[in-house]
């Protein structure tokens, strides 16, 4: 063999495994877009990877994650689909509620997006419907949302003498209003009334609560909001701290140190959430993936916080209980 044809044997053959790698498909990246702050849901993110882990994707493996977190901002959500959008992610995961799955549907009519939201996807214009979600767009609808009137409702089983109850709302939440008009409805027809309490802050969670207890309400209903959830540290404190009864959405907030919650179990929707990402990547279309809700709502009661309040909990109450934390 002749000394030019070998180096030329020998420069192909360097270049061979080049070849290969280049013509390797590009690693597919997963936006995930939420209104939440990062520190308070890492038990969250565990459950949406274990999700994509279930559906046979491993972060670093072989997808990879772009993370954006609004952290109770709402509107930063709509600057921060459009960069997900921009990176031409394959796949855009909302999260924490209607407001970032209405910014991602706002952002791109053609990647594909899977929602866990609390808001009726149907009703906030998301889906076609439950079944045939249609265009672009499926996901984890929690339920979370219009369980206002059974949540006063177990609140008042437990405190049939307090006629007075406080009801915390976050004015920025695009669901707020429609939760309010619920929880008046069921708070009329059980004779109760009610003492509307805004807050969008920090601070004006702390200035809520002071003024709930200047106006001597004996317990408190805190509405659905993924800024307040956020917050529950700061809120479940508070009540104890007042010695304010409270009722929420979700098991964190008992976890937390609140009352009692009811509502769905969040974790696990965020991991269908990991899962229906994972779907998609391997050829899914949204339009053909069925919205997923919960086939099961769980009452959490903290009986540690209740015999620090000096409630006595029905019998009936804590038999209807799925959780009971001491």
């Amino acid at each position: 063999m002749k000394r030019r044809e070998f180096i030329t044997l020998l420069g192909g053959a360097a270049a061979w495994p080049l070849t290969v790698r280049a013509q390797q498909p590009a690693m597919p990246v997963v936006g995930f877009l939420s209104s939440r702050a990062p520190g308070e849901s890492a038990d969250l993110a565990a459950a949406f990877r274990q999700g994509l882990a279930e559906a046979g994707y491993v972060e670093g493996q072989n997808v990879s994650l772009e993370f954006r977190w609004g952290e109770g901002r709402y509107e930063r959500l709509a600057g921060y689909a459009v960069e997900l959008v921009r990176r031409a992610v394959t796949v855009i995961v909302t999260a924490g509620g209607d407001p970032a799955a209405q910014a991602a549907k706002a952002a791109t009519a053609t990647i594909p997006i899977v929602f866990v939201s609390g808001s009726d996807p149907v009703k906030v214009g998301l889906v076609a419907s439950l079944n045939r979600p249609g265009g672009n767009i499926t996901g984890v609808h929690l339920l979370i949302l219009g369980l206002g009137a059974k949540r006063l409702g177990l609140l008042h089983e437990l405190m049939p003498t307090v006629n007075l109850v406080g009801l915390l709302v976050n004015p920025n939440f695009a669901d707020a209003l429609t939760q309010l008009r619920d929880v008046e409805d069921a708070a009329q027809s059980l004779g109760l009334k009610l003492v509307v309490q805004k807050a969008g802050t920090e601070i004006e969670i702390d200035t809520a609560f002071a003024d709930l207890v200047r106006q001597k309400t004996g317990a408190i209903l805190v509405i659905s909001d993924p800024f307040f959830a956020s917050q529950r540290l700061q809120i479940a404190a508070l009540a104890a701290r007042y010695a304010m009864p409270a009722m929420f959405e979700l098991r964190e907030y008992a976890i937390a140190g609140g009352l009692m919650s009811y509502g769905p179990d969040l974790a696990n929707g965020y991991r269908q959430g990991g899962v229906y990402a994972g779907k998609i990547l391997k050829g899914a279309k949204p339009a053909e993936l069925p919205v997923e809700q919960p086939t099961k709502l769980e009452l959490v009661i903290n009986l540690k916080t209740a015999k620090a309040l000096g409630l006595d909990v029905p019998d009936k109450l804590l038999a209807l209980a799925d959780d009971v934390i001491e």
